[in-house]
């Protein structure tokens, strides 16, 4: 009986993702909350150093979600764990296009993010200035701002639906699939 149940945990063992794939995912998912959370509120705070510190720490968290991105790219293509799909089929195909939109998404809204702290040269907590190349002329900065907002909704359109088709994979389906993302 010892034995079977050494062989059940190494098992589930063997599918569940790497340490290191896990963290990134959920470090991933932590900061794009924080700052969907920031870039919703940021200006909802009065003109002031509360509002500066909040847009500095979007700016700080952004470069480091770009480090994670570029991060978990690297580690998956050479060192991550791959696991056998979750689904056949059409089911397949939908959760592969849907973790590549989730990559590109993500990437679309980092470099957005960091064109339009750029057009203006953003002061990030009075220390470093982003490099500004544009005029500053405030259309511009507007339509720029725009296509990051956008790229980040859709993102969280994308990541909530990524996150219900996991919980109905976990409590419908009961084939603990969220077991290979657990720490």
């Amino acid at each position: 009986m010892l034995q079977k149940l050494n062989d059940l945990l190494d098992t589930r063992t063997a599918e569940r993702f790497d340490p290191t794939t896990v963290w990134l995912h959920w470090i991933t998912v932590a900061l794009v909350v924080a700052l969907w959370v920031i870039g919703q509120t940021g200006d909802l705070v009065p003109r002031g150093p509360l509002r500066t510190a909040m847009w500095s720490t979007h700016v700080v968290l952004g470069l480091l979600t770009a480090f994670v991105l570029v991060t978990r790219v690297a580690w998956r293509a050479h060192f991550g764990r791959v696991l056998p799909p979750a689904d056949t089929g059409t089911l397949y195909i939908v959760a592969k296009l849907t973790h590549y939109a989730l990559y590109v998404l993500l990437g679309l809204v980092i470099i957005a993010g960091i064109v339009d702290a750029s057009y203006c040269g953003v002061n990030v907590f009075g220390v470093w200035s982003v490099l500004q190349f544009g005029s500053g002329d405030a259309a511009t900065r507007h339509s720029i701002n725009e296509w990051h907002g956008m790229a980040a909704n859709l993102l969280r359109v994308v990541a909530a639906v990524h996150a219900l088709a996991a919980l109905g994979h976990h409590y419908v389906w009961r084939d603990r699939l969220l077991d290979r993302m657990r720490p």
